[in-house]
């Protein structure tokens, strides 16, 4: 249940306090909010343009290799999980159009130290995302540099490094100037994106089928259909689905909320589970799982130019290049958000929720959310990106179930959703039950770096926020 307003940090600051400061070019206030200028089709572009980005393109070689075509399986168990989680938090959105997203609901719901937890977790899991979904930039450029024929010198690990670091400063600073400006990118982007998946899947459908004959090699495989690794697929891939959560991050900038935040939510989670389901049928229909595996991050680039020629590599590396641009994109959005959003609690310092109202962005927050990115995605380790931003999303998700059912059963005046999930308790119950269930199928390494980032978080809040009281919901 929600706290009520008033109290002071540890840092002698009130939460409700109104300072001000000057700027050569805007005045910043911590009480501004931001203007709401997206509409459904923002919010599709958001949820959509981050789950159909890198992971249509970097995953199916990942996935396919390790378990074949049951991948189709595993990332059909993604989308239910998320459709789980989807659902509730479109409820508490629909209740709470806040900046923040899941953090805003869990510390309204659950209180202090789970707001505070979940709120810097989100952060960095958010930075995980953002750049794994860089370093998937950085190889499909590495492939379109080659496919026009450059040549790359003995060390293209680093040009992958080198393209992730510059397009995540690059983003970042397109973020500053405007969130209409970003999304106008974002749409535009999955506009053309989705235009040339549906073309493409539709005729390796018709080849699958039977129907054209493009002179695949036989798909058959020894494929794995065994219960822990098509789950521990499902944990890995899962970063794919994230997409759908960062649009309750941009909450507070949405036009009619009650209406297009869920409609934002549920309908992206839906769409893209089809396009991923389809992508794999696709991709394990023309390789086998040792191909796949040997093709590796950009081994739908080779289903392409198995299925089309040259022609088709290229669709696909375009197409890989505009995904994993609308991904980070929309990510390191998204981040700024959840950074902002807790620094109006003041669980963070304060200034790090000033607005420049030059651009009427949060441009302290998006520095905060660039700067780790593009260190992390320095690094190029891809799985260990995925499945880290994964469990503490997972985390997070979970949370976001049983805060729902807190809610409910606490019932505060404030509390008036204009979207209400049917069937009672059932789908929040299942979807925390999936979410902190998924958790147990992934890599210990991912496991380890994911709790090591939770207690830093708690050790945050005793050290900074204990004293924070927070302010009513609405």
């Amino acid at each position: 249940m929600s706290e009520e307003p008033g109290g002071t940090n540890v840092r002698g600051e009130s939460p409700d306090a109104e300072p001000v400061v000057e700027t050569d070019e805007a005045t910043i206030t911590d009480d501004a909010e931001l203007e709401r200028t997206l509409g459904l089709s923002g919010g599709l572009a958001i949820g959509i343009g981050t789950m159909i980005g890198a992971g249509i393109f970097v995953f199916p070689g990942l996935a396919g290799g390790q378990v074949g075509t049951a991948a189709t399986v595993s990332f059909a168990i993604g989308g239910v999980v998320a459709l789980l989680v989807a659902l509730p938090t479109s409820e508490l959105a629909t209740a709470m159009p806040k900046s923040g997203g899941g953090y805003y609901f869990i510390s309204r719901g659950l209180g202090t130290l789970a707001g505070t937890v979940i709120g810097l977790s989100l952060w960095f899991g958010l930075v995980f995302a953002t750049a794994f979904y860089l370093v998937g930039l950085g190889f499909y450029a590495l492939d379109a540099l080659a496919e026009v024929g450059v040549t790359i010198g003995a060390s293209p690990g680093a040009i992958v490094s080198a393209i992730a670091v510059l397009s995540g400063i690059g983003f970042t600073v397109l973020n500053v100037t405007g969130t209409e400006n970003a999304a106008k990118l974002q749409n535009g982007i999955v506009a053309l994106l989705l235009s040339m998946l549906v073309a493409f899947l539709g005729f390796g459908l018709l080849e699958a089928l039977g129907f054209v004959d493009a002179d695949t090699p036989p798909g058959e495989a020894a494929d794995v259909w065994e219960v822990v690794p098509i789950m521990s697929v499902a944990a890995l891939v899962f970063t794919s689905y994230l997409g759908f959560a960062q649009v309750a991050t941009v909450a507070g900038e949405m036009k009619r909320p009650g209406r297009n935040l869920p409609l934002a939510m549920i309908g992206s989670v839906v769409i893209v589970t089809l396009l991923y389901v389809l992508t794999i049928l696709v991709a394990t229909d023309v390789f086998t799982q040792d191909r796949l595996l040997e093709e590796g991050e950009t081994a739908m680039v080779e289903v392409g130019r198995q299925l089309l020629g040259t022609g088709g590599a290229l669709v696909i590396i375009v197409g890989g290049l505009l995904a994993t641009m609308s991904s980070a994109n929309a990510s390191i959005l998204s981040t700024s958000r959840a950074i902002y959003g807790v620094s109006k609690d003041a669980l963070l310092p304060r200034w790090a929720s000033r607005i420049n109202l030059k651009y009427g962005t949060p441009h302290v927050a998006l520095g905060m959310a660039g700067g780790p990115v593009v260190v992390l995605a320095a690094t190029r380790q891809v799985q260990l990106l995925a499945e880290v931003a994964s469990f503490l999303h997972l985390i997070m998700y979970g949370l976001i179930c049983v805060a729902l059912l807190a809610i409910r059963r606490d019932r505060p005046e404030w509390y008036d959703p204009d979207f209400v999930v049917p069937g009672g308790p059932v789908i929040p119950t299942l979807g925390a039950l999936a979410s902190f269930g998924l958790i147990a199928f992934m890599d210990p390494t991912s496991i380890a770096v994911g709790i090591t980032v939770i207690v830093v978080t708690a050790g945050w809040y005793f050290y900074y926020a204990r004293d924070v009281t927070l302010k009513g919901a609405l």
